[in-house]
């Protein structure tokens, strides 16, 4: 997991890419992610052809690599990806 208290754009992995690249790769894997998260793209497909039937299945991404990737651009693109610090009262 990419931590953005110690990530510099300038020698990252991704360095050198052009911003809108970086944002449109960011999209995709958002994208991927939500697809994968809510079942929005099935793992397997069948069909009959002329000869008899065909399947075709798909394994699903690994979720973890994914989240990883996502908070690397976000990181790159200097999006916050961390969680605030809770907030605690001072009772005086």
């Amino acid at each position: 997991m990419t931590s953005s208290l110690n990530y510099n754009p300038a020698t990252g992995l991704l360095a050198g890419m052009s911003r809108d690249v970086l944002q449109a790769n960011l999209a995709k894997a958002q994208q991927a992610y939500i697809d994968l998260m809510s079942g929005a793209k099935g793992e397997s497909y069948s069909y009959t052809q002329g000869d008899g039937s065909k399947s075709v299945t798909y394994t699903r991404g690994n979720i973890e690599a994914l989240a990883a990737l996502i908070q690397t651009l976000q990181s790159q693109l200097g999006v916050v990806s961390r969680a605030r610090r809770p907030m605690r009262f001072r009772y005086r």
